[in-house]
């Protein structure tokens, strides 16, 4: 199995007479079983091949959230086409600059959104949906792709510049979907709730495709809404929910009652840190482990994930089969030694192709030495779990002493007034940088603002005490739920009410 592409895997094995009646996607809008979604799935793809559509191509894909884009795109996927999921909300504007950007000539949409594609040129094929249905045909075998035909294009979500495009082959994208099934022991008996924004990569690569390889259930939700949440685990009662910490800060303020926990056996938590109280307060809630995992889209989905069974509050995990994560010299692909932290490397087969250039070819340059500098720092306990310790362009650089703003953060955020904290740098004339706190206050808590500054300088050190911390409403997020770190320092540097 592991010389086949995911295409011609999900074909082996949704043949297999055991799959037939077993619940595949579930939605408001279909209840497919794996025999309902095969046929569903191929008839899509015959039409698209009628269509013309050739094996390596890219498709734009832009649809309300429904479980049938979920098979349009798995039907892009077995017609040999390369998705490229677009966010809902980028302007007509921005979505003609990428599809340019990327040389892309089709797309499937629906009436909810074609208006985003309003401003695309003629060479581009924007396709109704319905149109698929008018023009199905016979569509049995798989198509003839091989392990290098590139099979995703996910746009990297950048706080600030232009998005970066990635390509991801079929090879890369069923290294990520096997490695994940075996680390988290994926089977048919799992129900996974799936709230997270379909174009990005967890929600594609851990969240559709992973589980439909095992054979697993998908219950595909409208959205992710906190208050929305306690009904939907109650409806579907599932084993696992994947999200980003942000979104279960957010449920924690509702009650769920024991059908919508009954079943679960560990909530997956990816995309950005997440503070060990936080990560104790949801496992206290919802009786079940919290498993961190720790990737990026351009290494296709995840790199490292901690064991179900053997979870450790703090680390990201150990490393999936197929990959290879070291620990580098920021200035030199060379391993630090045994015990030192470094900038975290991966390497393998998950890779992506490279970033598309301006003719939509990819670039390998960023990959060329074999290794994709993450420009993340970490450490490696002597079990091989690894510990994320912070970014080396984040590091506040304070009187010539490097100082990195998790670390604050975790001090911070343990205290039970704190909700959430985001640290960042201000210019300061003495010292270079010094660091500078923005806090959310929990419901109903004050914030002592003075007793958190004395809390971390006693904690770890004088230098690592922040100048000043603000208390603010929320703090600013990117489109899956990231704290935007770049956002807020910009913010401080161009506001008056954050001078001192």
């Amino acid at each position: 199995m592991d010389e086949l592409t995911l295409i011609a895997t999900y074909q082996e094995l949704w043949i297999d007479p055991d799959w037939r009646n077993r619940n595949a996607l579930l939605s408001d809008d279909v209840c497919l079983s794996y025999y309902e979604l095969a046929v569903r799935v191929k008839a899509l793809a015959g039409s698209l091949v009628a269509l013309g559509l050739k094996p390596g191509e890219t498709v734009a894909l832009s649809m309300a959230r429904t479980g049938d884009s979920v098979t349009v795109l798995l039907a892009i996927l077995f017609a040999g086409g390369s998705v490229c999921p677009l966010e809902p909300r980028i302007s007509a504007d921005e979505v003609a600059k990428r599809l340019k950007r990327i040389c892309c000539r089709w797309a499937v949409t629906d009436k909810t959104l074609e208006h985003q594609f309003s401003q695309v040129n003629s060479t581009i094929a924007v396709i109704d949906r319905a149109r698929l249905d008018d023009n199905q045909h016979v569509y049995v075998e798989p198509a003839r792709v091989t392990l290098d035909t590139p099979a995703l294009v996910l746009f990297t979500s950048g706080s600030t510049g232009i998005p970066k495009a990635v390509q991801l082959t079929q090879r890369a994208i069923a290294i990520n979907a096997k490695g994940l099934v075996k680390h988290t022991h994926l089977t048919a008996t799992d129900c996974l709730l799936h709230v997270m924004p379909i174009y990005h990569t967890n929600a594609i690569n851990n969240q559709i495709l992973a589980p439909f390889l095992a054979g697993a259930t998908v219950a595909f939700a409208p959205r992710f809404s906190a208050a929305d949440m306690p009904g939907l685990m109650a409806r579907y009662q599932p084993t696992i929910v994947s999200g980003v910490p942000t979104m279960y800060s957010r449920m924690l303020a509702y009650s769920f009652d024991e059908n919508a926990k009954i079943n679960l056996r560990m909530i997956r938590s990816g995309s950005a840190p997440i503070s060990p109280d936080l990560h104790q307060r949801i496992e206290t809630t919802f009786g079940c482990p919290v498993v961190v995992s720790y990737g990026l889209s351009e290494a296709t989905c995840t790199s490292t994930m901690n064991p179900p069974g053997n979870r450790r509050i703090g680390s990201v995990g150990t490393t999936l089969k197929g990959q290879t994560v070291v620990l580098l010299e920021t200035e030199r692909d060379v391993p630090v030694a045994e015990g030192v932290p470094g900038e975290i490397a991966i390497a393998g087969d998950s890779l992506m192709s490279g970033y598309l250039n301006e003719n939509g070819q990819p670039d390998p340059s960023s990959i060329a030495s074999g290794w994709l500098r993450t420009g993340d720092l970490g450490r490696f306990d002597e079990e091989g779990y690894l510990f994320i310790t912070g970014r080396i362009k984040d590091v506040i650089i304070r009187g010539g002493e490097n100082i990195s703003p998790g670390i604050i953060e975790d001090v911070i955020t343990a205290d039970s007034t704190v909700e959430s904290c985001c640290v960042v740098g201000r210019p300061d004339t003495d010292f270079g940088e010094v660091p500078v706190a923005f806090v959310v206050a929990r419901v109903g808590a004050i914030i002592d603002a003075e007793r958190l500054k004395q809390s971390v300088g006693e904690q770890l050190s004088r230098i690592y005490r922040p100048e000043v911390v603000f208390v603010v409403d929320s703090l600013p997020e990117n489109s899956v739920g990231k704290v935007d770190r770049k956002a807020l320092a910009n913010q401080l540097a161009n506001a008056d009410k954050y001078s001192s």
